[in-house]
């Protein structure tokens, strides 16, 4: 390989690799300070599920997709395009589906409400089709789902649930698509990288906000 070749590919690594250890970082922060299943009850459990449903099964391919419409780098968009193509040819918000019914966790409209402000600013923030920040957001959330099925598994479980295909399948699967859209960021980051005064973490921090009211429910209310 020359160095006309290898320049840009050494540039790319340059640029990403500080991302990708710090958006890493954020992953086990967040793990850390999940509650243990065991110590929860069990409308607790089945809340976590039901949320986590309600965001996912309608919203992220939306979210994939808004990024590969964000990305200006040719060769990230098919990494973005591989990973849109397995969840609608496996229908993974179906499998989604199956799983939240098994664990008796189906989302209620209560559900949906608990986590509207929070998904509405993630939604609003992919819509404004930043491709390095998106792809950081999404790189991010590869990297915790992967991490993150299997509490949600032992979740099921503790539902009296046996049907484990979506955490079976994205426990595996997401770890190939949490390196390919590191790869894509790092490229993307090489062609268009973002003003000194933009925050590249602005969607990360949005969808960790998303992710802990996922976890802990619907804010308590002010007594007036």
């Amino acid at each position: 390989m020359n160095t006309e070749v290898l320049a840009p590919q050494m540039q790319a690594d340059t640029l990403g690799a500080p991302v990708q250890q710090r958006v890493t970082a954020m992953v086990d922060h967040l793990m850390d300070q999940l509650p243990n299943p065991a110590l929860l009850t069990a409308e607790e459990r089945r809340g976590i599920i039901a949320r986590y449903s309600s965001v996912l099964e309608g919203n992220f391919i939306y979210w994939m997709t808004a990024t590969s419409l964000a990305v200006h780098c040719e060769e990230a968009r098919p990494i973005l395009m591989e990973n849109l193509h397995e969840e609608v040819r496996d229908c993974h918000p179906a499998m989604l589906r199956r799983f939240a019914i098994a664990a008796k966790a189906y989302p209620t409209d209560t559900d949906a409400l608990a986590v509207n402000a929070e998904l509405t600013a993630v939604r609003l923030f992919l819509g404004k089709l930043q491709g390095v920040q998106s792809l950081a957001t999404m790189a991010f959330f590869e990297g915790f789902i992967q991490k993150f099925m299997a509490y949600l598994a032992t979740l099921a479980k503790l539902q009296g649930s046996e049907e484990m295909e979506y955490t079976d399948v994205h426990g595996v699967c997401d770890i190939a698509h949490s390196e390919g859209l590191f790869h894509a960021l790092q490229l993307e980051m090489a062609l268009k990288p973002i003003g000194a005064d933009a925050n590249l973490y602005e969607g990360v921090e949005l969808l960790v906000t998303l992710l802990r009211r996922i976890v802990l429910g619907p804010q308590p209310k002010l007594e007036t």
